[in-house]
Order: C-alpha cells, then structure tokens, then sequence
C-alpha cells in the first residue's frame, strides 16, 4: 500500500516535469528566426563594392563556365558589385557576382572580396599593393 502512494505522488512531479521541457523547447523554436541574407543589398542597382582577389579573373557574358568572356580583371582591381546569383551545375553550386570596373561581366564570388561601401573597397585594395 505504501509503494502505491509512493507512485501515485511521482506522477504529478513526472507530468510537471514533462510539461516544463516542452514548454522549454517550444519556447527555443520561437526565438530562432529567419537569417539574413550573406550581405543585404545596399539598393536595388548595388550590392556593394568588390576587390578582385587573384593575379587575373575572367569576366563571362553569364554567369557559367561555358560562357564567352566579356573582359578581365587583375588583383587590386575594385569593381561594383550588381547581383548575386546562385548556379548550380554538374552537381554541385557556384556563387556568380555581376560586376562592372575596368570591364564588366559575371565573375566567381570566390575571386573577389565584397565589401558594404567603396571606402572599405579603396582600404582593402591599397593593403593588396
């Protein structure tokens, strides 16, 4: 009779118990909101402002491989960045920027440092010389 007593007082405890970790991760999940974008765009005509990153960058008429060059970029070169896109191809994703400097045309992100304003873009260029 006593071990029954016993358990019949755990199983409030155990139901409280319950209720409380739910309520806890309940309560996670609404804190957790949407991320924003890698860089937000500065406006709709600009994302911000790149310096190209290696010796030399082929600039493509689209944002793919197998496009035809549009120009090239050298290092140091800054450039204004117009679009990011996504292109997935053979399996895998590439992230192309549209940009115009020197030349225009679609570059790989990988090849360009991007930056919110043209100062940070002027700074970051002149520590590459």
């Amino acid at each position: 009779m006593n071990e029954k007593r016993k358990t019949r007082n755990g199983i409030p405890f155990l139901l409280l118990l319950a209720i409380l970790s739910l309520a806890t991760c309940a309560a996670r999940r609404e804190n957790v909101g949407v991320l924003p974008p890698e860089t937000a765009p500065l406006s709709k005509e600009l994302v911000g402002y790149g310096v190209v990153s290696v010796l030399y960058a082929r600039l493509n008429l689209d944002p793919s491989f197998e496009s035809p060059a549009s120009g090239q970029a050298r290092i140091g070169e800054i450039v204004r960045v117009h679009e990011r896109r996504i292109v997935r191809e053979d399996g895998g994703s590439e992230s192309w920027l549209l940009v115009d400097g020197e030349s225009s045309g679609w570059i790989r992100e990988e090849m360009v440092d991007v930056y919110e304003n043209e100062a940070q873009a002027r700074s970051a260029a002149g520590a590459m010389r």
